[in-house]
């Protein structure tokens, strides 16, 4: 599935609470987009995020969720 572009430039990006304080293995994710998930790597705010439809994004965390 393709998306329309999307702008994140007015993203409120929060950190995963499973993200270690040092600064790394962070991932970052933003609410506000009915649908969608954006997510990005919190080391590299300016680069590129991924867009994950919002189905596909609770699959995946209830799928860490079950494995702790």
């Amino acid at each position: 599935m393709r998306h329309a572009a999307v702008d994140l430039s007015s993203a409120h990006w929060r950190r995963s609470s499973y993200s270690n304080s040092n600064g790394g293995e962070c991932v970052e994710v933003a609410d506000e987009f009915p649908g969608l998930v954006p997510v990005r790597d919190s080391k590299n705010p300016h680069g590129p995020a991924l867009l994950i439809p919002a189905a596909a994004w609770t699959t995946f965390v209830d799928s860490l969720k079950d494995q702790s």
